[in-house]
């Protein structure tokens, strides 16, 4: 039997056709839940259906830079692996970073889970961090200024070699820091609880040495003891 080349080719394309259509009509009204065992990936990124950003979770050398409504500005030391937090409007407001490894022959380690203010840095902190001998974990509590930080600003300054000017004009960009509150161990293992007043100056310090002694120390504004309570 003889076939019509030009039948042929019409049916199959007919066929694949309704199968695309089929496969593409399913793909709109069934089940788009996927089930895997294993996924290797560098970097996944979780969007709203509008496509704004809500989190991120890389690898160091996948890691975003800042975002800030959904524009993005290459972040100047971030050299962990991690999971970054995004706002209604795509913008950073927080994260939880990692990494460590043996350097120069001595562990290095950190860890930290932190959210930041609105179009600004962090604000409350929870880390651990790691650097030979040196160890220190805690909480910390800060302040950060009424205005968004204007991160491709600061992302240029901080290229520049240090200096009063510098540092002057980095804080006019929104990127200063006011110490608040501070609860965990210290570098000298002792365990503290410190709290400042809204100019960063140290007023309360509760604090228990490695070797037991504990004081609550009082402070003035030029930052000396008033008033100690040691321990019996």
């Amino acid at each position: 039997m003889r076939v019509d080349a030009s039948r042929a080719l019409g049916g199959y394309a007919a066929v694949m056709t309704l199968a695309t259509a089929w496969l593409l009509l399913g793909a709109n009204t069934g089940s788009k839940v996927a089930a895997f065992e294993t996924i290797d990936v560098e970097r996944i990124n979780v969007r709203e259906p509008d496509g704004t950003l809500r989190m991120t979770v890389a690898s160091r050398s996948r890691m975003p830079g800042i975002i800030v409504a959904g524009r993005e500005t290459p972040h100047p030391d971030r050299p962990q692996a991690g999971m970054l937090f995004y706002n209604d409007e795509g913008t950073e407001n927080g994260g939880l970073v990692f990494s460590g490894a043996l350097k120069d022959g001595k562990p290095t380690n950190l860890g930290a889970l932190s959210f930041d203010r609105w179009r600004q840095d962090q604000t409350l902190a929870l880390s651990s961090t790691e650097d030979g001998k040196d160890r220190q974990v805690g909480l910390a509590i800060n302040d950060r200024p009424d205005q968004p930080v204007d991160f491709p600003a600061v992302a240029q300054l901080v290229q520049e070699p240090p200096s009063g000017t510098r540092d002057a004009a980095v804080r006019a960009a929104g990127a200063a820091v006011t110490p608040r509150a501070f609860l965990g161990r210290a570098l000298d293992k002792s365990s503290i609880l410190t709290m400042r007043d809204a100019t960063g100056r140290k007023r309360l310090e509760v604090r228990v040495t490695a070797d037991g002694k504990a004081a609550i120390d009082f402070l003035d504004a030029e930052g000396r003891v008033s008033r100690s309570i040691t321990g019996s």
